[in-house]
């Protein structure tokens, strides 16, 4: 155990989970996410990190079996089984029915429905989209000319975290100094901090997470393959959305006209496109169009449906690299697809994630230690998006430079507040901020950020408001001032 491990063990208590790789034995053969994999450990472990492994096994071979196909069969001979799993709900308006399938067991939306009563016990949860969630099923023969279906008899949503205490967890940061509070960050994604070359790598690292936190942040990252893009998109919230290639549709992340139903959107935090290079869209045009309207304004019209969501976006992508471990071309954005090579939406992304920075993923990066529960950590992310002091504080310490373009200044803004929530939780006044702190490690890599945008744009839009250098702010607290932002190394 190490040193900030002991730490954390000792301050957040019920909240902390020892990681221990050689536990994911147990989870082979199961795609689990990382917020479902510590919600089984936590509830199967002693005090000392040790696993009860024979009552672990027992609870996922009855509620997350090994062999799903056999759902089915079992259904099929009367048997009433509940689960533990992930599945999609769709409202069939032509029907009247809400249904449901479980893909990884082979169970269909045409074949399942959910009960009236059920749907009305759970009205904020039982809408279309993505759901985890204990749900107990039964097969009802065929009667008449009704055929047989799969009913969900039962639902109960996956929140293990039933109330959380943000002011408990600012108390609790208030325990770590800044470089402490790194590691926790990093060790909460489920790596080892001493696997990072330096606090550069690990600030780009936790940069992903400046999404999760804002409202409406949107970000770009490229980087080199096997840097931990997907998995850190894919497992650490079920917030997040996870699109790894292929066809994107207008009705998957917006709006379907034919169903009279949202997209994913509106129902997570973030979507992370994933494999970028990969993705097509079914209709460039129309989707450059909706983007161009929701990432200004978070709403966009479709077919007269006014789509409004906090929902962010964040284009994920690889990048060849030269000998020295940088882009071959100052020009990023030739790794994007065509949809994207165009100013006008670029520039509607808030900031850029340098990926090269980042170390290849290797297995001694995984974490063996005493960390922040991952079903804890991300329920933290969630609800620390709609806390209000941090944009407050942002707002009161910046000096809006004369003429400064509104789209830097609100990009700035914004990841700043990322940084500082994700950073320093505990600062809720602008009087309690260490302000060389605030310059450091939010308003400065805020600027950077925004530039790597404006200069992309600059590169495939000659227009002169790109060519400009990005304005000088300044801190309303200190003569401080940020210099033109120039390539970290």
């Amino acid at each position: 155990m190490s040193e900030i491990g002991d730490k954390i063990r000792q301050v957040f208590r019920e909240s902390a989970v020892y990681k221990n790789p050689a536990n994911n034995e147990v989870f082979v053969g199961r795609n689990l996410p990382s917020f479902v994999k510590d919600y089984l450990i936590a509830t199967h472990i002693d005090q000392n990190g040790k696993l009860r492994r024979d009552a672990l096994v027992k609870f996922l071979d009855e509620h997350i079996p090994l062999n799903p196909n056999a759902i089915r069969s079992r259904l099929m001979q009367g048997d009433v089984i509940t689960l533990l799993t992930r599945f999609e709900i769709s409202t069939n308006i032509a029907k009247n029915k809400t249904q449901f399938q479980i893909p990884e067991m082979g169970i269909k939306m045409a074949d399942t429905e959910i009960p009236q009563h059920v749907v009305d016990q759970n009205p904020d949860d039982l809408i279309d989209g993505e759901k985890w969630g204990i749900i107990k099923l039964v097969y009802i023969p065929p009667q008449d000319k009704e055929k047989g279906y799969i009913e969900m008899s039962k639902y109960k949503p996956f929140r293990p975290l039933e109330r959380l205490d943000l002011n408990s967890f600012r108390e609790c940061r208030k325990k770590f100094t800044t470089d402490e509070w790194i590691d926790v960050l990093i060790s909460a994604m489920e790596y080892t901090p001493s696997a990072f070359s330096g606090k550069t790598q690990k600030l780009e690292f936790l940069t992903r997470l400046l999404p999760f936190i804002e409202p409406r942040l949107n970000l770009i990252e490229l980087a080199p393959k096997g840097t931990g893009k997907s998995y850190v998109f894919g497992n650490l919230s079920k917030f997040v959305w996870l699109i790894g290639g292929g066809k994107v549709s207008r009705a998957k992340l917006f709006y379907d006209k034919s169903r009279k139903t949202p997209g994913i959107m509106l129902h997570h935090d973030l979507v992370a496109l994933d494999e970028i290079q990969s993705i097509t869209f079914t209709d460039t045009m129309e989707m450059r169009s909706i983007l161009k309207n929701y990432l200004e304004y978070g709403k966009t019209n479709v077919d007269n449906y006014e789509f409004m969501s906090e929902c962010g976006l964040i284009l994920l992508g690889n990048i060849p690299l030269s000998e020295d471990g940088f882009p071959m071309s100052d020009n990023y954005v030739e790794e994007l697809p065509e949809a994207f090579k165009e100013s006008a939406l670029l520039d509607r992304f808030h900031g850029f994630i340098e990926g090269w920075l980042l170390p290849r993923i290797t297995n001694d990066m995984a974490l063996c230690d005493w960390t922040l529960n991952v079903e804890f950590f991300s329920e933290v992310l969630h609800q620390l998006r709609t806390a209000t002091e941090y944009a407050t504080i942002v707002n009161q310490s910046i000096a809006v430079p004369e003429g400064a373009d509104m789209r830097h200044l609100k990009a700035v803004k914004r990841i700043a507040s990322a940084y500082l929530k994700l950073l320093f939780p505990h600062i809720l006044k602008k009087e309690d901020m260490d302000i060389a702190e605030f310059y450091t490690y939010c308003l400065k890599p805020a600027v950077h950020r925004r530039d790597i945008i404006r200069r992309q744009c600059a590169n495939i839009d000659h227009e002169s408001s790109f060519s400009k250098p990005m304005p000088i702010f300044e801190l309303k607290l200190s003569l401080i001032h940020i210099s033109e932002p120039t390539r970290r190394s």
